[in-house]
């Protein structure tokens, strides 16, 4: 009964809340004049909890003073929230194990549904863990155990997505029963068999975004962005505050050992936290090596609406507060840069705000380029699809990072075409940013004339290219673009050629369907050169709107082959729901991640549907299925 009250709540929101009105400017607001200089600094931190704990209390009285003046919010999250490109890396590669997730920089693995472990695959699925083993042509189940110790009781948590380091895995989820983050660490061995380690609990706010995951790992380090929205009035200030405990039965909240001390906590010269909400935007890395879990973390003092993004050496966070002073509208925003290695995290005055992580890119030109929004409310929840407003794209070089004293001057913000509607798509595809809008989590809209915004980020004339649908989809194929939408009654697949001058290649379209996936994780483009490769992706047919593949699965991958932008319909890989089989689900029975992906690995092509793997073979012609697994608790079998 939880589920579906839950279900149809998130029904209600997707398809009322995405066409409501966001509030706020039309424009992205005027910044400060002047030229960026480098001050060698960074945001100071505070020197003890007493320092500390002063500053927060002059700020509870800030806000109280504010919320006597009647000042409405406008914009905030806490209210949601209690293949190598030319200059940059943005697609999964060849690393030293063949990546199956579609992440945004190479190097930077994001937690997610699926991973490979020496010879299996190990999936997260409804609460539980799997592995199937593919080693030397097989297909075969393996094992699967709780995702959860034994002696929790999963009630009210979301097991959401995993990572995988060595042997250890990582599954990463939110406790509404315990209060916090919830990790739990697996051992998996050579054969494939798991066994539960070890959970541990941060104390944090949920992290749940549409769009964004919330952990990252590099190298052997797990990385996580967590927000913990502060009470300004308790007495127990540090009550609040990133904490870690390890999980026994009849764990109390006094077990919580701080992981965040005053002086890793830094706040900005220009102080953004004086209308209302403030929060604790806390990185937290925690090294896996030889089994351990030992973490340090690192946070600033800001707003609670907030974008995160991961790039190789830093985290990106940027924030805004929103408010009506009487009559007024004003915004104000910050970026954060937290650098990997613990250094200070330094700061930059900013206008808008950027709509998710894909968002964000830092070039190797040493720059942060944002796209950015007048009316965007954070990522946090369904945050990131009601952005509106007018659109610009900042360029700042990262050696400006300073203090938080300074501003972005308005000559580093370049006004791009204003996109009507939601469901905002944006994606840097290797020199280039593209934009556009499409249907998003709501039912496929008609797109007759959808436009495709093609700008050069470093500069260089902005192209418009008309298309025949929408955009719900941007995604890198080698050094150029594929963009996939719907018409309302067909998914389209464009393919767009990035060069001096942009320009559409080839379309092709899948008749009466949709995507079955919104994750950026359901798509995956496998490379063969520079000129041709394979892409997946789920489709559900006939067509449906988007948040269904909540509690609807796949109907099939699709697979096209690239040959110099020209499409080639392969197949599909279809799933038999009638075999569908009564898990016993007891915990995460919302599939809130997805549940099917394409996957290439090792010259192989499997399509994960539900509780099916299937696999296909490719003759050079058409795919055919040559046999599938069902790996479900209750039903482990092959078929032919």
């Amino acid at each position: 009964m939880k589920i579906f009250l839950l279900l149809l709540i998130t029904g209600a929101f997707v398809l009322a809340g995405l066409v409501g009105c966001a509030a706020g400017p039309s424009e992205v607001p005027p910044v400060f004049a002047g030229e960026l200089r480098a001050p060698q600094k960074t945001m100071r931190p505070f020197g003890s909890d007493k320092e500390l704990t002063a500053y927060l209390k002059e700020l509870a009285e800030k806000q109280q003073r504010v919320a006597r003046r009647g000042s409405g919010i406008v914009g905030n999250a806490a209210d949601s929230a209690a293949q190598p490109a030319p200059t940059t890396k943005t697609k999964s590669g060849d690393d030293k194990e063949e990546s199956v997730t579609n992440v945004q920089h190479a190097g930077v693995d994001e937690g997610g549904i699926v991973k490979v472990h020496g010879n299996q695959l190990v999936v997260l699925r409804r609460g539980r863990l799997f592995t199937v083993a593919i080693g030397d042509g097989a297909l075969r189940p393996i094992s699967s155990v709780d995702a959860f110790g034994p002696d929790i009781n999963p009630n009210n948590t979301w097991y959401d997505e995993m990572l995988v380091s060595e042997d250890t895995i990582a599954v990463i989820g939110y406790s509404y029963e315990r209060g916090g983050t919830e990790i739990g660490l697996f051992q998996i061995d050579a054969d494939g068999h798991i066994a539960y380690r070890s959970t541990y609990h941060l104390r944090s706010n949920d992290y749940y975004s549409s769009r964004n995951y919330a952990s990252r790992l590099i190298g052997h380090k797990l990385i996580f962005y967590t927000p913990s929205y502060l009470y300004l009035g308790t007495e127990d200030t540090f009550g609040q505050f990133p904490a870690v405990r390890k999980w026994h039965k009849g764990a109390t909240a006094r077990e919580f050992e701080r992981v965040l001390y005053s002086n890793r906590v830094y706040r900005a010269e220009h102080d953004l936290s004086g209308s209302y909400g403030t929060a604790l935007h806390t990185v937290t890395s925690c090294d896996l090596s030889g089994g351990g879990f030992k973490c340090e973390a690192n946070a600033v003092l800001g707003p609670a609406g907030r974008v995160f993004y991961v790039s190789p050496d830093a985290v990106y966070v940027w924030v805004t507060d929103s408010s009506y002073q009487g009559e007024e509208y004003r915004s104000q925003s910050m970026v954060y840069r937290m650098p990997l290695d613990g250094s200070g995290p330094s700061a930059l005055q900013v206008s808008g705000a950027p709509v998710d992580q894909f968002s964000f890119l830092q070039s190797d030109d040493r720059y942060l380029n944002v796209l950015v929004r007048a009316n965007s409310r954070g990522e946090a929840m369904w945050g990131s699809e009601r952005a509106a407003g007018s659109v610009a794209l900042m360029r700042v070089p990262l050696n400006s990072f300073s203090d938080g004293s300074e501003a972005v001057p308005r000559y580093r913000y370049r006004s791009l075409p204003e996109v009507g509607g939601y469901t905002f798509q944006n994606r840097f595809v290797g020199d280039f940013l593209l934009f556009g809008n499409g249907s998003g989590w709501g039912s496929p809209e008609q797109k007759d004339q959808g436009n495709l915004h093609v700008v050069p980020w470093a500069g260089g004339d902005e192209s418009n290219l008309k298309l025949a649908h929408g955009v719900d989809r941007i995604e890198q194929m080698g050094n150029d673009a594929v963009v996939v939408g719907t018409d309302g009654n067909n998914l389209h697949f464009t393919s767009v050629q990035l060069a001096d001058d942009p320009r559409i290649v080839d379309s092709y379209v899948r008749k009466g369907a949709s995507q079955g996936e919104l994750r950026s994780h359901g798509f995956f483009y496998k490379p063969e050169n520079d000129d041709a490769g394979m892409l997946g992706l789920p489709i559900s047919v006939p067509g449906r709107a988007g948040y269904k593949h909540l509690i609807e699965g796949s109907a099939a991958i699709i697979f096209l082959r690239n040959e110099s932008l020209h499409f080639q319909e392969i197949g599909e890989l279809g799933a038999r729901p009638e075999r569908a089989t009564n898990d016993g689900c007891r915990a995460s029975c919302v599939d809130w991640y997805g549940n099917a992906r394409p996957l290439f690995i090792r010259g192989r092509i499997l399509a994960l549907l539900g509780y099916e793997i299937v696999e296909g073979s490719f003759d050079g012609d058409r795919m055919r299925e040559l046999r599938r697994v069902n790996y479900a608790p209750q039903r482990l079998r092959v078929t032919s």
